[in-house]
């Protein structure tokens, strides 16, 4: 079965203010349907390799592979279409545009892809409201809306494409732990219902080890996990 994201001999290296080698040889796979996190200490490299995993960052040496199609030296715009596309983002902040309605935040990935109708794309948007507990907001502007709320906003508007795997880096961090357990729940309803891959980054310790999977980081290895 073709892995959903591998990753091949990733190198990375920071050149100012002197040259600091801060990804060391990364490979692995991560496969249909597996929840997976990431743990290392602060510097151990962890953020800096999911951004280049979700291709926001595209400068590294190495290979990587999204559903068997090589993603490495493709031109920025054709990237941009495949991250839309195929890869679902949280981040620790959500993001939200705070003037726009709840919905409208929402469709933006979609409106931006193009892909469906106007129609199409709002009634998307309504369903993933509506699984994610949240379709009574949809009309609300989500500066008026609480932070565990929001948080579940950013992971409808990640789902909104229907991406192939799914991408968090801290998206508990900012969250009490009511909030947190509500997102973890969210995730493991997604990977067993729809069997969505997930791959998140997280200092959270009870988070990581209900997961499927921990790849365990330091200095910019993978150093745990069968990777």
């Amino acid at each position: 079965m073709t892995p959903v994201l591998e990753a091949r001999h990733i190198d990375k290296f920071f050149k100012k203010p002197v040259e600091f080698h801060v990804l060391k040889d990364i490979s692995f796979q991560i496969p249909p349907g597996e929840f997976t996190s990431i743990m290392g200490k602060s510097g151990s490299g962890k953020s800096t390799l999911l951004y280049i995993l979700s291709t926001m960052d595209t400068d590294y040496r190495g290979e990587l592979l999204l559903k068997g199609e090589s993603l490495s030296g493709k031109p920025p715009n054709r990237l941009s279409r495949i991250r839309n596309e195929h890869i679902g983002f949280v981040f620790q902040f959500h993001y939200l545009l705070g003037d726009f309605s709840v919905l409208d935040n929402v469709m933006l990935p979609a409106r931006k892809l193009a892909r469906k109708s106007e129609a199409e794309i709002r009634h998307d948007a309504h369903e993933k409201l509506k699984t994610l507990h949240i379709g009574h907001l949809a009309d609300k502007k989500a500066s008026r809306i609480s932070g565990g709320e929001k948080q579940r906003v950013a992971i409808a508007r990640a789902l909104i494409n229907d991406p192939a795997i799914l991408m968090g880096d801290e998206p508990t961090g900012n969250l009490d732990s009511y909030n947190s357990e509500n997102v973890f729940q969210i995730f493991r309803q997604l990977k067993e219902e729809r069997g969505l891959s997930l791959l998140i980054v997280t200092h959270d310790e009870d988070f990581a080890r209900r997961t499927d999977r921990i790849l365990e980081m330091d200095d910019g290895r993978i150093v745990g996990g069968n990777p």
